[in-house]
């Protein structure tokens, strides 16, 4: 019994190598690109990189004359409480006409922020694991639609902190 589970074993880890090793397999939905969400990831991890402001110069360029302060989280997170000046786009909500709808022009700055940014953690800021900052995933989707003026809150801030500017709805 036990040489059998032995060689299960040894059967299964010399497969995997081989299952990484495979041209993965197309999408069978046209609509649904996972290869090109892939090199884009890739291709906005070096703009990203240059485009992380602290907190005071985020602030001030959120001023600017013609900025856009984005907060894509949820409407009812948003509602509980949110940057004074942001717009509120929730990143399921992501598509060519609301981001249109949203921003204008591709070359307006955009300003981002999100759960992650806050110390608190708790609502509306809970925070998220790492690897999926909702942060990384809106910067990504901006610049997958052609919005390449995109900047984002490097800094981790305190809501209650005066200069956060935090309001509710």
């Amino acid at each position: 019994m036990h040489r059998r589970l032995f060689l299960t074993t040894i059967g299964a880890t010399a497969a995997a190598p081989a299952l990484a090793q495979r041209t993965p397999p197309r999408e069978p939905n046209p609509q649904i690109d996972y290869g090109g969400f892939e090199r884009l990831t890739g291709d906005v991890r070096a703009l990203r990189a240059q485009r992380l402001l602290p907190f005071p110069r985020f602030k001030q360029q959120a001023a600017s004359k013609g900025a856009l302060l984005l907060d894509a989280r949820s409407e009812t997170a948003f509602r509980e409480g949110h940057i004074k000046g942001a717009t509120n786009l929730p990143l399921p909500d992501f598509n060519a006409e609301s981001l249109h709808a949203t921003i204008g022009a591709p070359g307006r700055m955009i300003l981002i922020y999100c759960n992650n940014n806050f110390s608190n953690h708790r609502r509306p800021v809970p925070v998220k694991a790492a690897p999926l900052a909702l942060n990384i995933q809106t910067f990504i989707n901006l610049v997958g639609y052609g919005y390449t003026n995109v900047w984002e809150l490097a800094d981790v801030v305190d809501f209650t902190d005066p200069a956060v500017e935090w309001v509710t709805e």
